[in-house]
């Protein structure tokens, strides 16, 4: 495990290089004068990076990434400050830790709920940074976003604070359970998390329309946000969308393969080559097929 200092806040970064089991670059991205870097954003509260550790990760790798994945501030391992916790601030560290880890070049970000909030907000403060986007299940920081965040973490920190509901979890489904909920009942308890999140500065449409790298966008067909596909893409002609089908907010587990495809030949689409000499054209982007994909 690393810890890296990132914004003046300890942050726990795990990476996998680019590799084919021997070491040396091979796979998709074996052509490219250097192994792009992908940078995956976790979700909120209940998350950290090993929700990538075991999905998109090793894949991304294998097929000759440079993958970087880190706990959000206040999340898994990473340091977790009594204050600071401003959309903002989450972007802040994204600047600061590409700056302590010395990355070189844009790179392509994923984001998967929260992290793709956050990804999104990094795309338009540095838009020199980011050669792509990749939202699953997540959406720019809106007035309707905020809301929607005051509502479910204010609900959240009332529920958790109920005592009687641990001992509800463990006797409906394991104790597993009820601890992994406690530790977010204390997360939110612990710091301002759950205020600042929605009091941060949100995003008018001139500013989402500000937005020119490319971006992908993945939704469960069942899922509350699948409905904004059209409103993104009104708003972003160079957006991509994908919906799986019988899937609701948790693609990232519940159809991995699927999300690793999509998001592989975007990452694969928007990868320079050493040369138009040397280097044989990028095959057009091929969705699973159980997802259905629209194109602008």
């Amino acid at each position: 495990m690393a810890l890296v200092n990132a914004n003046g806040v300890e942050m726990h970064v795990e990476r996998m290089p680019a590799r084919n089991g021997t070491g040396t670059v091979s796979g998709t991205f074996a052509g490219t004068a250097a192994p792009p870097t992908v940078v995956l954003l976790h979700g909120l509260v209940i998350d950290s990076l090993i929700s990538y550790y075991f999905t998109l990760a090793p894949a991304f790798a294998g097929a000759g990434l440079d993958v970087i994945m880190y706990d959000l501030r206040g999340h898994g391992h990473s340091e977790r400050p009594p204050s600071g916790y401003l959309l903002q601030d989450f972007v802040e560290d994204l600047d600061a830790l590409l700056d302590r880890l010395e990355v070189a070049g844009p790179v392509h970000l994923v984001g998967n709920s929260y992290g793709g909030t956050v990804a999104f907000s990094y795309a338009a403060r540095r838009p020199d940074r980011v050669a792509s986007l990749s939202l699953v299940e997540s959406e720019p920081p809106t007035g309707a976003w905020a809301r929607k965040m005051a509502d479910s973490l204010g609900s959240g920190v009332v529920e958790l604070a109920r005592e009687s509901l641990y001992p509800e979890l463990a006797e409906k489904y394991s104790t597993h359970v009820s601890r992994r909920v406690k530790s977010i009942a204390r997360l939110l308890h612990s710091c301002t998390l759950s205020e600042e999140i929605p009091a941060s500065r949100v995003m008018e449409e001139a500013e989402i329309r500000s937005v020119r790298c490319p971006v992908l966008a993945v939704y469960g067909s069942e899922s509350e946000l699948a409905p904004q596909e059209g409103w993104l893409k009104s708003l972003l002609p160079h957006c991509r969308t994908a919906t799986i089908p019988d899937q609701e907010h948790s693609i990232l587990t519940g159809a991995t393969q699927q999300v690793s495809d999509l998001v592989m030949a975007w990452i694969r689409d928007h990868t320079a080559v050493p040369s138009a000499s040397s280097a044989r054209p990028a095959p057009t982007a091929t969705p699973a097929r159980s997802a259905r994909a629209e194109h602008p």
